[in-house]
């Protein structure tokens, strides 16, 4: 990988395209993975040092300027849900007797920049904390179920590659983060490397995997191997696997998930006092099945029949041999005079005024029966 950060990677046009996001994401080993987050976080503006804050005394109303996407209004939407409800969304647990955790939500459009000129995202959509106390990083999606297609280069890769960006700017200013979050909303977060959760609408994830042939399978088996690889729990490959095993690689330490955000209605949310109000209680669930990466190995091809040679009608004995005429009627074993072709046997009907002759092993058809 020549990219520099992580954000270049996102903007690379392979991992904008539905067709080659794939085998870019089967190239992320850890580390390569290690090196994007390390250049990201050496390169992260620093909003501490510049005398400026990560979180705004936002009242929940639409902004001004900008919010015009559908993501901004619904990250106000969530937070105002959250101040609303005053208790975390409870989380889906990952396997069977999991304790379900809960993501309590802080603050949207948090913003990352101190200047224009900074590389990198301009905000977080929204910013909570999850499970262990950590930091947690929303990035959102959302299409409305009516939706027939998604925006174009907005890949399930690009939009976790841009969530990781965001993470190693937030990490790169750790200590102020926290220092904030417990002056802000009297929380104490957790001395860790983010959380990061990709929450989309359950049709974003539809399109997404319509894209690919085994409705994404490819795609989410690759990306659920990063989230491995990221926290540390990709399990190193064996001495059958390898002839030199690699060197060991620190894990970077982000916790990703993968979400389906359910919402009721069409619109979501509506604007109440230019306040985006959620119109049903919001429900986190999986992004899809535990199967869902599970790649079906590609059925062996069937071995091609020869066709059937087809039996050959020897002619009739008892029946002598006649000059063709097309007003006559002849059937299979008859023996019959062509001016031109010569002898032949009939062979069969080929259809209402025609028959199949067999002359000296080539096949004709003539007309028969004409009155």
């Amino acid at each position: 990988m020549q990219h520099q950060t992580l954000f270049e990677l996102a903007a690379d046009r392979e991992v904008r395209k539905a067709a080659g996001f794939r085998e870019v994401a089967k190239g992320l080993d850890a580390q390569i993975l290690l090196d994007l987050y390390q250049k990201q976080l050496e390169s992260a503006p620093r909003r501490g040092d510049a005398g400026k804050k990560f979180f705004a005394e936002h009242d929940g109303t639409l902004p001004k300027r900008g919010a015009k996407r559908a993501e901004d209004q619904l990250a106000i939407a969530l937070v105002n849900h959250a101040r609303d409800v005053g208790r975390p969304l409870p989380l889906p647990s990952r396997l069977p007797g999991d304790e379900p955790g809960g993501l309590a939500i802080l603050d949207y459009h948090v913003p990352l920049r101190v200047s224009a000129s900074d590389a990198g995202l301009a905000r977080v959509d929204v910013l909570g904390v999850g499970r262990d106390d950590r930091l947690a990083v929303v990035v959102l999606r959302w299409l409305p179920p009516s939706a027939t297609r998604g925006s174009t280069g907005d890949t399930p890769l690009r939009v976790l590659l841009e969530g990781l960006s965001a993470c190693a700017v937030l990490d790169a200013s750790r200590d102020v983060v926290r220092a904030e979050a417990k002056d802000a909303f009297g929380v104490e977060i957790a001395d860790a490397p983010p959380l990061l959760y990709v929450v989309a609408s359950p049709r974003w994830w539809e399109l997404a995997r319509r894209r690919e042939a085994q409705k994404g399978a490819a795609w989410i088996n690759q990306l659920e191997r990063i989230a491995r690889v990221l926290d540390g729990t990709e399990p190193p490959p064996s001495v059958a696997d390898v002839d030199d095993l690699p060197p060991e690689v620190d894990p970077v330490g982000v916790g990703v998930r993968f979400l389906s955000l359910n919402l009721d209605g069409e619109p979501a949310w509506e604007l109440q006092d230019e306040k985006p109000t959620l119109l049903s209680v919001a429900r986190l669930a999986t992004a899809w099945e535990s199967t869902a990466g599970r790649i079906k190995p590609k059925a062996k091809a069937r071995p091609k029949t020869a066709a059937a040679e087809p039996e050959i009608v020897e002619a009739d004995p008892s029946r002598p041999p006649r000059s063709y005429s097309a007003r006559d009627a002849y059937m299979a074993g008859d023996t019959i005079d062509h001016p031109t072709l010569g002898r032949g046997v009939v062979q069969g009907v080929a259809g209402p005024t025609k028959v199949n002759v067999l002359f000296d092993g080539v096949k004709r058809v003539l007309v028969h029966g004409r009155a």
